[in-house]
């Protein structure tokens, strides 16, 4: 009788041991994370008073207009026009906020995948004191478009990473610029 308990308890672990590897290939999309950083020769209270408003956005080249409501307060909300007043749009909310370490944090709550091929998407902006200057960072995590196990190659994870990179690209060179002597 003993036997016959092992032998069946062998098999189930046998089993489970063949199911294991199938239920680890089946799993979801990965959640991606990107950090991009530059240095500024500029005051990191300067950076700051350019970047550290919720509400306005005008600083990166891809955004027409931002229109929010409850300035740096958590739960505000802002509305991103890209490239145009009637552009298409991503609407985000502010989830973190802390003047004195120079940061926050926000996700998008609406953005049309074909614009922006991202799902739960958050992210972190914070403005760090360096010698001569100032760096600033800007990260985030977020899915790739479609959550699907076969997504199309435009909304794939590299889809995804390339379309956040050349956002926070654009938005970083675009204060190197504005910081620069």
């Amino acid at each position: 009788m003993k036997f016959e308990k092992r032998l069946a308890a062998g098999i189930g672990f046998a089993l489970l041991g063949a199911m294991v590897p199938a239920a680890v290939l089946a799993h979801g999309p990965t959640r991606q994370k990107i950090t991009l950083t530059t240095e500024v020769p500029a005051a990191p209270e300067e950076v700051w008073s350019v970047i550290g408003n919720f509400q306005d956005m005008g600083w990166h080249p891809a955004v027409a207009v931002t229109e929010g409501q409850g300035g740096n307060e958590i739960d505000a909300t802002r509305v991103l026009y890209l490239g145009a007043s009637d552009g298409p749009t991503i609407s985000e909310v502010l989830y973190k906020y802390d003047d004195a370490k120079m940061s926050y944090s926000y996700r998008i709550t609406d953005v049309d995948v074909e614009i922006l091929p991202v799902t739960n998407y958050s992210s972190h902006l914070t403005v760090k004191p360096m010698s001569g200057g100032s760096e600033i960072e800007w990260r985030g995590a977020f899915y790739r478009g479609d959550p699907n196990g076969d997504p199309p190659e435009h909304l794939n994870d590299e889809a995804a990473i390339a379309a956040v990179t050349s956002v926070y690209d654009a938005g970083l060179t675009a204060l190197a610029e504005r910081f620069a002597q």
